[in-house]
């Protein structure tokens, strides 16, 4: 059976650090996915030029990946703590009603950016299992510049439970990375293609394979 997927990214270029390899997988195996940028960047920090850059350079990603949907919530980043979180529920529950998706994937809730934090809790609010909602799966994916550095403590650590094998779609992950030339960087920061790979290379040795992306398991309706 196909599923239909829904990757909640608070920013562009989230959405493939998170879990490029798994849509990639998702996609070439016939699922349809569908990834939601919530924000924009606020035009009193980002010029509109650096905003259509960044969203170019997703399209290219995304035509890479074969993604279905992309659908824009124009929220300003990075500022959504500024934003009543009924008003993100809302936004994001209308997106889920219009996809139905079964499976959910949104940012991780101990990342150290507070509109990853926001997101999160929206979009959790948003996929409540009541009145018909489809999620039956909701997974947290890793941000490299955000996860690894929040602080050290339980309840912001990521502790994956959930390992995807993308050892036949971590060249997807790569070069759909590589579209986003705007945000790349040299190792070692974590944002540069040898580190994407490392984490990569990372959690599959911790199961065995050569490549995964690990996720958190949120709820799982079977």
């Amino acid at each position: 059976m196909k599923s239909k997927v829904l990757v909640v990214a608070p920013h562009p270029d989230d959405e493939v650090l998170g879990c490029g390899g798994t849509i990639a997988r998702h996609t070439v195996q016939g699922d349809e996915v569908h990834v939601l940028v919530v924000t924009r960047g606020a035009p009193d920090i980002y010029s509109w030029e650096a905003v259509e850059k960044g969203r170019e350079e997703l399209r290219a990603a995304h035509t890479l990946l074969k993604v279905s949907g992309i659908h824009f919530l124009d929220f300003p980043a990075p500022k959504l703590d500024t934003i009543p979180g009924y008003k993100l529920a809302d936004a994001i529950g209308e997106v889920i009603r219009s996809v139905c998706p079964n499976i959910l994937y949104l940012p991780h809730r101990g990342d150290i950016h507070a509109d990853h934090q926001v997101v999160y809790q929206a979009a959790l609010v948003a996929a409540r299992p009541i009145n018909g909602c489809s999620v039956n799966q909701i997974l947290c994916y890793e941000t490299l510049s955000e996860t690894e550095w929040s602080d050290p403590f339980g309840d912001s650590a990521f502790i994956p439970t959930v390992f995807v094998d993308i050892t036949d779609y971590l060249d997807y992950k790569l070069k759909a990375m590589n579209c986003y030339q705007s945000q790349l960087k040299q190792p070692p920061h974590p944002r540069s293609l040898q580190v994407i790979e490392a984490l990569a290379r990372l959690r599959g040795a911790t199961v065995s394979l050569p490549a995964a992306e690990a996720f958190m398991l949120v709820r799982e309706i079977v």
